[in-house]
């Protein structure tokens, strides 16, 4: 994570900020994420079953796809320097645009789209973040991501 001057910040607006390491999606992360939330729909658990489905195996639940934000873009993200806090703000949008298949390798796109001082000493960054998926052209999603830092 990058530490940026505060007078800086709205300089980053329009920035890559590059690419995470890839992860692999295996079946163990899948069925604790079923356990986790109680979404056991056959298309994430079942891999006999989920053979006969258009997507010719386990997928991954979007919402586990979603909730690597945070892990995937700890790297890449930046924060204002005297950084206290930050928590998550929400999402202003989320695209689901293509299923991430059991043993497939994703990795996150970040781009910050806006800075904006909501209160003094309080940051709102909205970034896009894409979850691109190994040797697929189309990205598992795309989310504008709000993440309110305190300084």
């Amino acid at each position: 994570m990058t530490a940026v001057p505060v007078s800086e910040l709205t300089s980053y607006i329009g920035k890559d900020l590059g690419h995470s390491e890839w992860l692999l999606i295996d079946q163990q992360r899948v069925n604790q994420f079923a356990e986790c939330t109680g979404d056991h729909q056959f298309i994430h658990i079942d891999e006999e079953k989920a053979k006969q489905t258009p997507f010719g195996g386990t997928i991954a639940h979007g919402f586990l796809s979603l909730s690597l934000i945070p892990a995937l873009s700890a790297g890449l993200a930046m924060r204002p320097e005297g950084l206290k806090m930050a928590v998550n703000y929400g999402l202003d949008s989320v695209r689901f645009i293509q299923p991430v298949r059991v043993g497939s390798r994703v990795r996150m796109q970040l781009t910050v789209i806006d800075v904006t001082e909501k209160n003094p000493g309080q940051w709102l960054v909205k970034s896009r973040a894409t979850l691109e998926i190994e040797g697929i052209d189309k990205p598992a999603y795309i989310a504008e991501t709000l993440a309110l830092y305190f300084v």
